[in-house]
């Protein structure tokens, strides 16, 4: 089979089309024949060592074809901001997150849109920057992935922003719906561009099928009307047989099977959102030079990293209280995989065709051994 890009909304979005946003060439694709294997568990952030062959032959082809990612200490390139790169370079490189680390990232992402999106627009608008809040006491633009830590990262803007003495004293709704920060697209063209060219721009990812996980246990399986009426109606109205008038009334109830339905249908009863869209969509990491890469699952080491290299305070460090449900387990490996273990072989590899574009540009390997 012919390689092919992965990750692509379905393509009826096409109020996306209209305000610019990234799209990739080809949908999600059904593959005829999985074997069944056993399905791995793997710990860390999954992460795959960036000099290794142990790589699909995706991704063997795509890094044969591209420069050798460097690993010299020296050579740091970061064209819209090197002011903050240059700061990578002078870090303490004892840490075990080194700027080695973060080079190899930021290189992998450009070799990855090089590869499949060279052929995209390179100009910038509102739409591209409206997922990043501005703190411009230290000069920080952050990129919000649900589910990989935007709540407390953006809880630790405003306390550097003056807005609050700590972030355990900030509340979920004054993070969310406060409005204590600003977002990028509020300046105007100048305004976007100056800060895009000399702040720190930083985006923490998560393996994509955990996180995934995680927004439908928050969104489904937990009290939440604003979700249950406006995405569980419609999914249960289409994709369950003989569904209650209560179910239909409410939309709670959704199963993870139905969801799985729904983020895979060309022709969704209601749209994406942006706590299961794709990292790649959702921050444009090929048209905004991030400078900084981070990992959910090393969270704690890598946001003080960032935290120092901006020069905030020493005292200041994102918090790691859960705040949402707080009852519920944090979303891990394991139980991303028993939630999989409720879906078929093809679903599986249709989801993880869906964040194909993901796991390549941030280096994740596969969750499943029997995945192509």
């Amino acid at each position: 089979m012919q390689d092919r890009e992965r990750g692509k909304p379905d393509n009826h979005q096409n109020h996306r089309a209209a305000e610019g946003v990234l799209s990739s060439l080809i949908p999600p694709m059904q593959f005829p024949h999985f074997e069944e294997s056993k399905q791995t568990t793997t710990t860390g952030s999954q992460e795959q060592d960036m000099g290794s062959l142990n790589v699909s032959k995706r991704q063997r082809k795509l890094l044969k074809t591209s420069p050798p990612i460097s690993h010299i200490a020296n050579n740091v390139s970061s064209s819209s901001s090197s002011s903050s790169s240059t700061s990578v370079a002078s870090f303490s490189a004892k840490s075990p997150f080194s700027p080695d680390t973060l080079r190899a990232r930021q290189r992998l992402i450009k070799e990855v849109c090089a590869k499949y999106k060279s052929s995209i627009s390179k100009t910038i608008t509102r739409n591209h920057v409206k997922h990043l809040f501005v703190e411009d006491k230290y000069k920080l633009l952050y990129c919000q992935v649900p589910k990989a830590g935007c709540s407390n990262w953006k809880r630790t803007l405003m306390v550097l922003a003056g807005q609050a003495p700590n972030a355990q004293s900030i509340k979920h709704d004054a993070v969310h719906y406060g409005h204590h920060l600003k977002t990028l697209d509020s300046f105007d063209r100048q305004g976007i561009m100056h800060r895009l060219e000399t702040y720190t721009k930083i985006l923490f990812v998560r393996e994509p099928l955990e996180r995934m996980v995680s927004a439908y246990r928050d969104k489904f399986e937990n009290p939440n009307n604003y979700y249950h009426s406006l995405f569980g109606k419609p999914i249960i109205s289409k994709y369950r047989l003989n569904p209650s008038r209560e179910a239909l009334q409410t939309g709670s109830g959704v199963t993870f099977k139905e969801f799985v339905q729904y983020l895979l249908d060309v022709h969704r009863p209601v749209g994406m959102d942006i706590h299961w869209d794709q990292v790649n969509q959702l921050c444009n990491p090929c048209l905004i030079d991030y400078d900084f890469i981070g990992k959910f699952e090393n969270m704690e080491e890598e946001s003080n990293f960032v935290l120092r290299l901006s020069g905030a305070p020493p005292n200041i460090t994102l918090p790691s209280f859960k705040d949402r449900n707080p009852k519920d387990k944090r979303t891990s490996t394991r139980i991303t995989q028993k939630y999989f273990s409720q879906v078929g072989i093809l679903e599986r590899q249709r989801v993880y065709d869906f964040y194909y574009m993901d796991y390549l540009m941030f280096n994740y390997s596969k969750p499943f051994k029997d995945l192509y």
